[in-house]
């Protein structure tokens, strides 16, 4: 018998399904030549530190650092999971081959060669890759199996991020908690999740310091179009007032009109942090909420495998996108434009095999039956993915864009001003993303059923349009100047979404989707890591949520502070780290490197603490 591992019930019994494998035994299916089982996620984990030494139960700054020479194994504790763990060692112990089907990434192959290698596995082992749950996938997958030593890279890589996690976290968590913490404190650290909080305590710091500034500018209308001065901040509201009245008295004149034809693409199709950005700002979701309802989604194999970090298609693909948008029956109206015009456009920015690693972009599949049982929130996730699709092979939005540069000439100086304006020639792939509309039960309910859907706008909010009309140059007339009051602003509080980008672009602000591509490698922590990171904090009352904004406590704000090593708390240099860890995966950094690098750094740590001076933190901080 051959044994093919899932990581979930539901995906061991659709892949039983497809393999013929009908009959129910406790915890696995059997049939046709096969058993089909699976995990519940992770069921094995690194043992804890009183595992390898007695010395290192009790919490003691002389034990640190803890550095085991080799890492070892456990079945985690819990009565579901141990029968699960002792339902699959017997299979691997009477099978004649192994299958590994567990998710097709980092996590999934740390979390199945796990199980493996805790049951003693020492039958051949091959891999299932598929980035969808069709039955066309399954069985194109099977007829292609991977040797699982082809994937020996990733494993490590995975591997080498646990004990990683393990190193840092359990002896910098000790070391902090020993020197700072109060009685029954724990103060955690974290790899990825310290730099996180470093990242929301440097903004609120910068908004808690700013001292705004007030400022005045001067405006002017003429024949219906707004102008700005040139001349930017004036200082004094007496000094705008005064240039206000002696510019009222000449007349503005056109000096120079320029109009200018633009082309804006398609927006990128989704990888999960884009999705997870788009899908907080739109619906307010959080970044777990939304990887719940996307993968979901793919285990009821309506889109493609959720945990991916490109935007990007394989060529192979473009060949079976007219078949996947023929299915995306709701959407006919959108859809039959672009099949009867016969050959669907091929943009190097949507399919190109060398941004491919893992996995493509999330898209549909173009399989329907499950969609009608779909709750609310899937149907919005599901038809901004879709919506993202069909939108890539859609034309350009064409836009004209015009700018009126005026002037008033008094008698002893010239002011400049100047107007901008913006039209549509050509809606293009907009025509998906129809202007929000007024929300009602009705349209709230309808919005992913109907290819009508009322709340999807353009990924971008259009700004409101200064529209201008006709000038010609040369022309002069009366106008209407005036004074408007501003302050200087703070930087912005952060919402889910903005951190999300920030962490994977390693706390830079990056809005040119383009470099931030080049950035995702160093990026801290993995787009299917990132949401349970925020949560954790959220958990550890280091960070909250207040209303859309995501703020760090006191708590959080403290315990950065009272930490001197600045790697510990550095998204930038943590992101490195990240970097390695995907150099590991390709096969291009030695696992012994990073981990001799990594142990130099929890010596250091541990060092840094305890040198430094025990000071717990302030009583007024919630423990």
């Amino acid at each position: 018998m051959i044994l093919c591992i899932a990581e979930k019930p539901s995906v061991g019994r659709e892949i039983a399904r497809v393999l013929g494998a009908t009959t129910a035994q406790q915890g696995y299916m059997e049939g046709n030549g096969y058993w089909v089982s699976w995990t519940f996620g992770h069921l094995c984990c690194l043992q804890e530190p009183h595992d390898y030494s007695p010395d290192w139960k009790q919490w003691r700054m002389e034990c640190l650092p803890m550095l085991p020479p080799t890492f070892k194994l456990k079945v985690i504790d819990n009565e579901g999971i141990r029968r699960q763990f002792g339902i699959l060692s017997d299979l691997i112990g009477r099978c004649e081959g192994i299958v590994n089907c567990g998710d097709a990434g980092q996590e999934g192959e740390v979390i199945q060669r796990w199980v493996m290698q805790k049951a003693g596995c020492k039958v051949p082992v091959k891999r299932l890759w598929i980035s969808a749950l069709t039955e066309e996938a399954i069985k194109d997958g099977f007829a292609h199996l991977y040797p699982a030593s082809d994937f020996d890279n990733l494993y490590a890589a995975g591997s080498a991020r646990a004990i990683g996690d393990w190193l840092l976290g359990m002896n910098a968590t000790r070391g902090y908690t020993l020197k700072y913490g109060r009685p029954g404190q724990v103060l955690s650290i974290g790899r990825v999740q310290t730099p996180t909080l470093a990242i929301l305590v440097e903004r609120q710091k910068a908004i808690d310091s700013f001292v705004p500034k007030k400022y005045w500018e001067l405006r002017t209308l003429y024949r219906g179009g707004l102008f700005v001065c040139d001349k930017g901040r004036i200082g004094t509201e007496e000094a705008a007032e005064a240039l206000k009245g002696q510019l009222e008295k000449y007349p503005l004149e056109i000096a120079k009109i320029t109009r200018k034809k633009g082309k804006e693409a398609p927006p990128r199709l989704f990888d999960l942090t884009l999705l997870q950005v788009e899908c907080n700002k739109k619906f307010g979701f959080s970044a777990e909420r939304t990887l719940q309802l996307i993968q979901s989604l793919y285990e009821k194999k309506l889109t493609t495998y959720p945990r991916v970090d490109t935007s990007f298609l394989p060529n192979e693909l473009h060949g079976k996108a007219p078949g996947i948008l023929q299915n995306l029956v709701p959407y006919a109206t959108f859809v039959q434009p672009l099949l009867q015009q016969g050959k669907l456009p091929k943009r190097a920015k949507v399919f190109n095999d060398k941004k491919i690693t893992d996995h493509h972009a999330i898209i549909p599949t173009g399989e329907w039956a499950a969609a009608s049982g779909l709750s609310k929130d899937e149907k919005y996730v599901l038809d901004l993915v879709v919506r993202r699709f069909i939108a890539v092979f859609y034309p350009d939005c064409e836009f004209a864009s015009t700018v009126v540069n005026a002037k008033v000439a008094t008698e002893g100086e010239s002011y400049a001003f100047k107007a901008t304006g913006k039209q549509i020639l050509s809606e293009g792939w907009r025509v998906l993303f129809p202007a929000p509309a007024a929300k009602n039960e009705a349209t709230q309910g309808a919005q992913a059923e109907s290819s009508e859907a009322a709340d999807n706008e353009a990924p971008e909010a259009a700004e409101k349009e200064n529209v201008l009309p006709e000038y010609k140059e040369g022309e002069s007339g009366p106008h209407t100047p005036s004074v408007v009051a501003k302050q200087t602003q703070p930087p912005r509080y952060m919402s889910e979404g903005d951190l999300l980008r920030a962490m994977e672009t390693a706390g830079k602000q990056v809005e040119d989707e383009e470099l931030r591509d080049l950035m995702k490698e160093n990026g801290i922590g993995r787009p299917s890591t990132r949401a349970a990171i925020i949560e954790t904090l959220i958990k550890r009352q280091y960070i909250r949520k207040e209303k859309k904004r995501i703020v760090p406590t006191p708590l959080g704000m403290a315990l950065i502070d009272i930490i001197p090593n600045e790697l510990l708390k550095s998204a930038e240099l943590t992101g490195q780290w990240e970097k390695k860890l995907k150099q590991i995966s390709e096969g291009g950094y030695p696992v012994r490197d990073f981990m001799a690098e990594l142990k130099q750094m929890v010596v250091e740590v541990t060092w840094q603490v305890m040198q430094a001076e025990r000071k717990p933190l302030g009583e007024e901080v919630p423990a």
